[in-house]
């Protein structure tokens, strides 16, 4: 789950990370009010999307008067920002951040992440801050330094001394900089997350460090241990289907493709994706509808492939072990017949009442075509969807 700049920062804050003072507006008449308790005479108006690149699209303004607020306000919210993040599709901006201004020395990049190939937690820094560090680290890789932490010990001063170092800082600098990463080391594995970004982490003229912008994602799995976090969710900032399959505790994350992927199993769906690319298509979604799945679940998650305006085909592929074949197979014909299927529907079922499933699928008098295997299955959805099209 993602979290609006302002909600992290709030969060942060109870962990001693030092962020400036600001206030979120939904209106401009709100943006003016923030700006005034505020003070000024310097104001950064920021847009609120999921997303990063904000500032290259024109969604964060340094202004210094109070009209000016007012009208940055009012030409942000309502506003679809497009960023390299969002897609041409962009993210209407529904609410801004008003937040006091500073003067910027030095900019930073900071992260605090998950490294999966170790299992251990990982910290970013880099000198290059206030960049995609996407292009830092294609152009400049030798800017970025990373390291791990084991997690029997956790973050030790030592860590903290290489980050301060490695950013080149020293004295109070050095002192302020070791401070924020044991606040936000604290804040990250308190909180469950998955990810925290800092960029910039800027050092004042006064030598002092500041958290001037933050995302933070969490993972889903933990949201039970932290009631909080969980009321931060912003539904608008989501993909409609993706909130409608996590009402049938369904895995549900859509893609760009155009052909709509049923499978059991995480590791099989991803299987599926790949030999789908490897004939020539391009996966839609990636759709795990679990081991216990029900014929409710499985018509449910027909249809929200389906509402994807992308799909020209769809890919069924199930092995039942603990999921039966038969109820597969109810749910795709029940599904197919409640939304007139209009594009070409391949299954492959293998596992529990294999038999039983396909028997269901033949007698349905639908035009589904059954596949022997998952290359056979992956060749004839590319083929149908091509012809189709």
């Amino acid at each position: 789950m993602n979290i609006h700049e302002y909600q992290a920062k709030g969060l942060l804050k109870e962990y001693g990370a030092p962020v400036l003072k600001g206030g979120v507006a939904y209106t401009a008449a709100e943006a003016v009010d923030a700006a005034k308790e505020l003070g000024g005479p310097v104001w950064v108006v920021k847009a609120q999307i999921h997303a990063g690149g904000r500032g290259k699209a024109g969604g964060v303004k340094v202004v210094k008067s109070i009209e000016d607020v007012e009208a940055v306000a009012k030409d942000l919210i309502g506003k679809t920002l497009v960023t390299h993040q969002t897609g041409p599709e962009g993210k209407e901006v529904k609410r801004v951040y008003v937040e006091d201004g500073c003067m910027i020395k030095s900019e930073f990049y900071l992260a605090i992440l998950l490294d999966r190939a170790t299992g251990q937690l990982a910290i970013m820094a880099s000198t290059e801050g206030g960049m995609d560090i996407e292009e830092v680290a294609e152009a400049t890789p030798e800017k970025i330094s990373t390291f791990t932490i084991e997690p029997a010990t956790g973050l030790q001063a030592f860590h903290c001394r290489r980050v301060a170092f490695g950013l080149g800082l020293t004295g109070k600098a050095a002192k302020e900089c070791q401070k924020v990463v044991a606040s936000l080391y604290k804040a990250y594995t308190e909180l469950d997350a998955q990810m925290l970004e800092v960029n910039p982490l800027v050092l004042t003229e006064a030598d002092e460090m500041v958290v001037l912008d933050a995302k933070m994602s969490f993972d889903g799995n933990a949201l039970f241990r932290h009631p909080a976090v969980r009321e931060l969710r912003d539904e608008s900032e989501e993909d409609p289907k993706e909130i409608e399959a996590s009402k049938y505790e369904l895995n549900y994350i859509s893609l760009d493709g155009s052909i709509g992927c049923m499978v059991n199993g995480a590791g099989l769906a991803m299987a599926t994706m790949d030999i789908i690319k490897l004939k020539g298509g391009s996966p839609a979604n990636f759709l795990d509808v679990g081991g216990g799945a029900t014929k409710e679940r499985v018509t449910e998650a027909f249809k929200i492939i389906l509402s994807d305006d992308n799909v020209e085909g769809i890919l069924v592929n199930i092995f039942g072990g603990i999921m039966r074949c038969d109820v597969i197979a109810e749910g795709v014909v029940s599904a197919a017949r409640e939304v007139s299927l209009s594009v070409p529907l391949v299954v492959r079922l293998e596992g529990t009442n294999v038999e039983l499933g396909k028997q269901i699928m033949a007698d349905s008098g639908l035009p589904i075509i059954s596949a022997d295997d998952l290359n056979d299955a992956a060749e004839k959805i590319v083929k149908a969807v091509k012809e189709a099209g």
